[in-house]
């Protein structure tokens, strides 16, 4: 256990260590989680139909987020295990690679910004401002996504580091930044053009370029636990394969919220355009009760990567018991708000009668789903910081495609789009079963048998 001395994530009380690592993220993803509910109230007070348009893009940026997030947490989850086994080089490359992979990932969505956007679009509506706005909105996300892709990657490297506030400090740049600048290019403020839904997305990628710059700096210009290699480089396909076998998994795992954004866009056109902007509305909301515990989760994996390596049986149980205690305090508060106040919570977003009547009862019903999201979210984590992703994947599938989309479609068929909400917390309850299985699996055949250091 040498590292457990050089290493604060070894030798630290947890409770305190995890608040520490967690709170940086936590913030900054809350933060976030208000940009977008605000960025969508700016759009909303264009018309519903602006929101609609931006609600149909959104699996595109999902799956870009996703690409990116999952790419991170694959480096994160190697670097981190490699310095509690005391590997320092191969923590090196693993941040060295992540660098590189994010211009690779980049690539892809530019292609199909530029050439596949209004195809895209064109798939879910006719209406020519949806379709008009919607593409151009996309188009931008998509070609200027490099500066997302190489800003996620510099946080996630650092977080391994066990830094935190240095990455809360990039994402709350650009959070600050992109509300600034979408009050003055959506409503033509200050002298600024009046942009509309364009604007929204020219917004989102200056600020973005503002806050990579700021990650770039401080990953190159502080000295940090890891070094990343400039000159020289050369590629090692199995650190590659090392930081996809939970890359990947993650990144399947997230993108399958995009696929089930997809399919339930489709699924809601049939019925209601307004439901499209309901659905929208309830991303937009949840992920104000939702990012806080995604940052939890984040503070949680590199102390649990770092334990798995040095095996400490002891922190690691400690750290994913703390962080589900906390997750489920938050996902209780957020069932509570969602339960009184769902007709202010769309009235945020300029609620039509029609988007109020749809609206109200999904929000409950929905929100009832939290409680057994929150062991889904902690758990899945562990999975992660102990290198087994594919068992995070299969969460995901059973909640998200496997769950919901199948229940929705069969949902509303029989009672339309008023029981179509239900499918959330049944699907959740899927997922509850298998974690349950899985997890004491796991507990039973690697964690169980690690030693453990008293604190």
């Amino acid at each position: 256990m040498k590292n457990s001395v050089e290493n604060k994530m070894g030798i630290a009380p947890v409770n305190k260590l995890l608040i520490n690592m967690s709170w940086p993220a936590m913030l900054s993803m809350l933060i976030n989680a208000l940009y977008n509910i605000i960025d969508s109230i700016f759009v909303a007070t264009i018309s519903e139909s602006a929101l609609t348009a931006v609600t149909l893009a959104f699996p595109i940026h999902m799956l870009m987020i996703s690409l990116a997030a999952g790419t991170g947490i694959g480096v994160n989850s190697l670097i981190s295990r490699r310095l509690g086994a005391g590997r320092q080089d191969e923590a090196d490359l693993a941040a060295s690679h992540g660098i590189r992979l994010a211009f690779i990932n980049w690539i892809i969505f530019a292609v199909f910004g530029l050439f596949f956007s209004q195809m895209y679009m064109r798939a879910y509506t006719s209406t020519p401002f949806i379709l008009e706005n919607g593409g151009m909105f996309l188009s931008i996300l998509t070609v200027g996504s490099l500066f997302m892709f190489v800003q996620v990657n510099t946080e996630k490297v650092l977080q391994a580091t066990g830094n935190m506030v240095m990455p809360m400090l990039c994402s709350l740049t650009g959070v600050v930044i992109s509300i600034g600048l979408d009050a003055l290019l959506i409503f033509g403020l200050c002298g600024f053009p009046k942009m509309g839904v364009v604007g929204a997305a020219i917004a989102n990628i200056a600020a973005q370029f503002i806050a990579m710059c700021l990650g770039l700096f401080l990953l190159f210009g502080k000295k940090h636990a890891v070094k990343i290699k400039v000159k020289g480089f050369k590629v090692n396909w199995r650190i590659v394969k090392d930081i996809y076998a939970v890359g990947i998994p993650s990144i399947v795992m997230q993108s399958i919220g995009s696929v089930m954004l997809f399919f339930l866009n489709g699924i809601l056109t049939t019925v209601s355009e307004t439901a499209v902007a309901v659905l929208g509305s309830y991303f937009r909301l949840n992920s104000f009760i939702f990012m806080p515990v995604f940052g939890l989760s984040q503070g949680a994996m590199p102390i649990i990567g770092y334990n798995f390596g040095g095996r400490n049986k002891e922190r690691l149980m400690h750290t994913y018991k703390l962080g589900l205690k906390i997750a489920v305090v938050i996902m209780i508060v957020g069932t509570i708000i969602f339960q009184l106040f769902p007709a202010q919570l769309l009235h945020l977003f300029s609620a039509s009668d029609k988007m109020l009547e749809i609206g109200v009862p999904a929000l409950r019903i929905i929100s009832t789903s939290f409680i057994f999201a929150a062991f889904g979210i902690m758990t899945s984590t562990l999975f992660q910081g102990t290198g087994h992703g594919i068992l995070s994947l299969w969460q995901s599938l059973i909640r998200q495609l496997i769950g919901i989309v199948p229940l929705a479609w069969l949902l509303i068929k029989i009672g339309g789009v008023s029981l179509v909400w239900w499918a959330w917390p049944l699907a959740e309850i899927l997922s509850l079963i298998y974690t349950i299985i899985f997890v004491k699996r796991l507990y039973k055949n690697e964690i169980a048998p690690l030693g453990s250091v008293n604190e």
